[in-house]
């Protein structure tokens, strides 16, 4: 049997350049180890998860053309962060005053963000995905994760458009709007940004899987049914490593506004963490094998700003030098995956 291929996708705004940076060099090699110029990460993945910046990416990766083939490629979806980055991350004086920069209102205008979606992902919905897929979002209204499933969108009262999807998972608190969407059947939903609880979706990515007939998706018995660890092939990537210290004196008296962006930075950071170390253990418990299958790449922040809405021209530069520096460092590792990723194709 081949094994079930997944790839997790971290959130982090602007930060995206990192991930999406790292995934262009696995296409772009995919490519040339199979002499097909038009092999996508699309194609070589079975299953992707992404929460915020992290789903808006999956989106991208499945997004079919008219003719039901990946409508973009890998570099395609980077350039949209490194060419539009400074617009949707622009803030007037006007806002900026008005919002006291974040604290009492969101701090950014929603309608770059939303005018770009518009424009890559059309009207095209998420049951359209050319893979199964799970994007993380927090419904506020009724206080519980609420996770878009391109399989269980094939029922109109649970798909939506991928515009609006992409803008439920990314839409961070005080960084943008709360999102109000419609399911294609027309039940209105009140979204936020799934990195409240999942920054990292690798375990909701695993949980999902485990309840998906694979071989009945692909008309392939070459993948196995509602896979186990073992038949998992596990890619996780991050949007960086973000570790500013908090000083006790800094925080020893701190009150509700000084507390509200270090909880987030804090929140988003631990969980990505605490993801991780629970998937090392899951797999540490799987023959020597198998427990090289799930694989973690988190790239260093060097050059790059770590705050997730720099959009400032030398920062996206900055950004995408980091993420060539990624590459460099787990060159090794990354080309061991191409390898494993196109065993199980």
């Amino acid at each position: 049997m081949k094994k079930i291929r997944i790839l997790s996708l971290d959130g982090g705004g602007i930060r995206g350049i990192l991930s999406g940076t790292i995934l262009t060099y696995i296409e772009e090699q995919l490519q040339k180890k199979t002499n097909n110029p038009n092999a996508s990460i699309g194609q070589y993945f079975d299953f992707i998860a992404g929460t915020s910046t992290g789903g808006i990416l999956s989106m991208i990766y499945l997004c079919p053309n008219e003719e039901g083939e990946n409508k973009f490629r890998a570099r395609e979806a980077l350039s949209i962060y490194l060419d539009q980055g400074s617009d949707i991350f622009e803030v007037s004086l006007g806002q900026k005053i008005g919002s006291f920069n974040g604290i009492f209102d969101e701090k950014y205008s929603e309608k770059e963000l939303e005018e770009s979606l518009q424009v890559y992902f059309q009207e095209t919905r998420l049951s359209e995905a050319l893979k199964p897929c799970l994007i993380t979002s927090y419904d506020i209204r009724n206080r519980k994760a609420f996770f878009f499933t391109s399989l269980e969108a094939k029922s109109e009262i649970r798909d939506f458009y991928m515009k609006d999807v992409a803008r439920a998972t990314s839409a961070a608190p005080t960084y943008f709007e709360a999102s109000r969407i419609k399911s294609i059947y027309g039940t209105p939903h009140f979204l936020i940004d799934g990195g409240v609880f999942a920054n990292n979706p690798s375990l909701c990515a695993y949980a999902e899987a485990r309840t998906i007939k694979f071989s009945e998706v692909f008309k392939n018995k070459e993948k196995p049914d509602t896979p186990s660890a073992k038949e998992m092939l596990l890619i996780s990537i991050g949007t960086g490593s973000v570790k500013q210290p908090y000083h006790y004196e800094d925080f020893k008296d701190a009150g509700v506004l000084k507390w509200i962006k270090p909880l987030i930075d804090i929140m988003m950071s631990g969980n990505s963490e605490t993801v991780d170390y629970q998937l090392k253990k899951i797999y540490e418990t799987l023959s020597r094998k198998n427990c090289e299958d799930y694989y973690r790449i988190q790239p260093k922040l060097i050059h790059a700003d770590s705050a997730m809405d720099n959009g400032k021209p030398e920062n996206l530069k900055a950004l995408y030098e980091d993420g060539l520096l990624a590459v460099a460092e787990h060159k090794e590792e990354l080309d061991i995956i191409i390898d494993k990723l196109i065993e199980n194709h």
